[in-house]
């Protein structure tokens, strides 16, 4: 119950996550009353794309359904009866909801739970930055040291226990050598007088069965020390496997998946100077225990004594090597990965690390690193330990580098700086499947020995999943690729396998990360957005959050079927959002100027009822990357009567030749932004300065000017679009039109009744089409 406890202390942003999590699908009343219960079940066991582990999530949901059907008969009092309805009416709704896929259930509770602890961590970090744990929960952190107090001091106990060992096996060698030495002596007394042979024979045989007796009695003890200290290595060993497991396959593995979601715009991963610690801590602990073990082995070849302990010891051998190959192999990472959209012909780098290469002195004789590119298929086939042959799928050039250690933070890597893809061996695609769609990794091996050559290890990794692109068109299609594997892989899933639909919650959760991390801003996604989003990706026109917690989303509705009466998918038009953010219109969102999330019925509502002039920014729906300007004013058709006017939406390109400040400044009908503030006080500080001053040789710098002219046309005008739009391209009657319109006299043209008129010095470059 820990972590929902942590959960509910969430604030601000972090908590309007955490209460996002929950809907109609899951609520969060059940989270609540059932919390102990929930984070004590195996869900991490259940194979979500394995059809045989639906029995399991079967008798989970069965099990979930009893819990709060025993919660709710255990409701008493007034406030008991509505919470005990409440609690029924829930068991049935999800029995109703899960029954027929109860895995869905295992995958919605995987997320919220997955995403609870990832909220808690990333605030543990920020409000104690100096603690140092990787899951950021000081307990984990002390339980850890804890481990590596007790490890250390059975180690030291074991090697206080072995000298005693040694210190025995010596006073027993010592003792056998004088029951030698008697041994000799009696053999002696043949050669001497009878009478005295007997006397000193008397002795020495006396002497002789006492030290038998004892030399018996001790090489029962020391069998049993024996015995004992290997018991000992047992259990040391045993704790030290354990705490590997712990920091190799759930701390590691924690930052390799914080790793992959840095590439979806997560926060960074960190914690690895605190994952090497530990990991030199284990390594020194092995390599102690390593020795310890062999020095065993010697007393006992010094000095063999028949008993179990040979057998015993061969397998402490075995298995300290394993733990140590298992780390070092472990512990050989990607510290920074190459880019996951990897264009051909372009120079990129990556950096390999070695946690435990310092402690094992690797860095006396540096390894050489390699990297190659291969396919989907053959990081299968690896993982399977299948002869590959030493196959690529392309050339890598700049492929090889050494390991260097550096002193300052005893670190030893590989820094990858020049590389470049030269060529890509492409494989048969499946289906419907586009070269954006396949995968390529970038296998990074190495091999090097430990201890005077006595280890050899032979040690890989892979990259994150990369996409080759040729070409900068193919940039938007790949990224939807390697978002879509960073956000919903699965740890130890098999090369490159990801679920084909996912929870439209878990888009969501991705595409806000994404688009915060692009745009740079804390101002991510809000509800309304997230519903504009689902309403563009479902054709949907509901308004309701709820509707859509249930609903999943396909691959194929996500970047490879067009949406609706559009040529372009839905990843391409939010990724076309992001890429006009980021470059021109980071501080106007940040300022909450842009609501930019909205059709055009919506701006039409909220702009009906705001004085003329009143305006907002949204984004085009019809074109990729677009943003258009939408102001109520007077019809010009019909007297007294008001509309929703919308400009032809402007691109990056736009932007690059003058700044969307600069344009409303130029825009004098433009007076509020939306919903009542007046445009100088939002945009003034991001507007050009005049420029009046002669340059150069006396000229003056001439200024290009936004300028709009309103044509007059009946709403029913034959030139008009479904959509109410018109385009200068689309017919010559147009364009004779426009033409005869700019040759009146500058007096003559109508103007806008909101603001000025214009002065005659004033640049018309542009001529913009008007939705009506």
């Amino acid at each position: 119950m820990a972590l929902w406890i942590q959960a509910q202390q969430l604030q601000g942003d972090a908590l309007h996550q955490m209460q996002s999590l929950y809907g109609q699908h899951f609520p969060i009343e059940v989270r609540h009353y059932l919390a102990q219960w929930l984070e004590a079940q195996p869900w991490d066991a259940i194979d979500l794309e394995n059809q045989q582990d639906e029995f399991k999530a079967k008798r989970l949901l069965d099990g979930l359904i009893q819990e709060l059907q025993r919660k709710a008969e255990h409701q008493m009092g007034e406030d008991g009866f509505l919470l005990k309805i409440k609690l029924g009416h829930y068991a049935t709704q999800l029995k109703s909801s899960y029954d027929p896929c109860p895995l869905e259930l295992v995958r919605c509770v995987k997320h919220i739970l997955y995403t609870e602890q990832r909220l808690v961590q990333e605030a543990s970090n920020a409000s104690s930055p100096g603690l140092g744990p990787v899951d950021g929960t000081p307990q984990r952190y002390q339980q850890i040291n804890q481990t590596f107090e007790e490890l250390r001091v059975m180690t030291q106990d074991t090697e206080n226990d072995l000298r005693k060992l040694q210190h025995s096996q010596e006073y027993f060698i010592i003792q056998y050598q004088e029951s030698l030495r008697i041994q000799a002596q009696l053999s002696s007394l043949a050669s001497i007088p009878p009478a005295e042979r007997v006397q000193r024979e008397s002795g020495l045989q006396s002497r002789k069965s006492t030290l038998e007796a004892w030399l018996t009695r001790e090489a029962n003890t020391l069998q049993k020390y024996r015995q004992e200290l290997a018991e000992k290595h047992q259990r040391t060993l045993a704790l030290l496997r354990k705490q590997q497991t712990v920091i190799v396959d759930d701390e590691l593995i924690q930052w390799k998946r914080r790793q992959q979601l840095a590439g979806n715009g997560g926060p960074s991963e960190g914690g690895l100077d605190i994952l090497q610690a530990w990991c030199e801590k284990l390594a020194d602990m092995i390599w102690q225990n390593r020795q310890l073990i062999r020095r065993v082995e010697h007393l006992t070849q010094q000095l063999p004594i028949p008993g179990p302990t040979e057998e015993l010891l061969t397998d402490l051998n075995a298995t300290v090597t394993d733990i140590i190959s298992a780390l070092v192999t472990s512990t050989f990472i990607i510290e920074k990965q190459p880019p996951q959209v990897l264009k051909t012909q372009t120079k990129f780098s990556a950096t390999v690390r070695l946690l435990v290469g310092g402690k094992l002195n690797v860095h006396m004789n540096p390894p050489q690193v390699k990297a190659t590119i291969i396919s989907e298929q053959q990081a299968k086939a690896l993982l399977k330990n299948e002869n590959t042959r030493n196959d690529s799928s392309g050339e890598i050039l700049n492929n090889n580098c050494v390991m260097e250690y550096h002193q300052t933070t005893g670190t030893l890597s590989a820094h990858f700086r020049t590389m470049s893809l030269k060529r890509i061996k492409r494989s048969d695609r499946r289906g419907a499947e586009s070269v954006t769609e396949e995968k390529f990794t970038v296998l990074f091996e190495s091999q090097f020995s430990v201890g005077g050559n006595e280890l050899v290890f032979h040690v890989k990794t892979l990259s994150l999943p990369v996409v080759v692109i040729v070409h900068g068109s193919q940039d938007n299609n790949a990224t939807a690729t390697v978002l879509w594997d960073n956000a919903f892989s699965e740890t130890g899933r098999v090369p490159f396998v990801v679920p084909d639909k996912v929870l439209w919650p878990q888009l969501c959760e991705a595409l806000n990360m994404k688009y915060k991390s692009e745009v740079q801003s804390d101002r991510g996604l809000s509800e309304d957005n997230l519903v504009f989003l689902a309403q563009k990706a479902f054709s949907s026109s509901s308004n309701n959050t709820e509707d859509y917690c249930n609903m999943t989303i396909t691959w194929s509705q996500f970047n490879r079927e067009s949406l609706p009466g559009r040529n372009f998918t839905f990843w391409q038009w939010f990724d076309g959002v992001i890429e006009l953010m980021k470059r021109h219109l980071k501080s106007h969102w940040n300022d909450g100027a842009i609501l930019g999330f909205l059709n055009k019925q919506q701006a039409q509502d909220m702009l009906m009822s705001k004085p003329n002039g009143t305006f907002l920014l949204r984004f085009s729906d019809s074109e990729i990357g677009g943003i258009t300007i939408a102001w109520v004013a007077e019809n010009p058709n019909k007297a007294g009567e008001r509309m929703v006017w919308n400009l032809m939406p402007f691109t990056t390109k736009d932007f690059s030749i003058r700044s969307l400040a600069d344009r409303i400044s130029d825009l004098n009908h433009l007076l509020f932004l939306y919903p009542n503030q007046p445009k100088e006080e939002v945009f003034s500080r991001y507007c050009t300065p005049p420029n009046s001053k002669a340059v150069g040789d006396g000229y003056v710098k001439p200024e290009i000017k936004q300028v709009v002219k309103f044509l007059i046309y009946k709403k029913n005008d034959s030139m008009l679009d479904t959509e109410g739009e018109f385009d200068l391209d689309e017919t010559m009657d147009m364009a004779r039109q426009v033409e005869e319109f700019l040759r009146q006299p500058m007096e003559t043209q109508w103007r806008p009744h909101l603001g000025p008129p214009r002065s005659p010095d004033t640049l018309n470059c542009s001529l913009f089409k008007l939705i009506i």
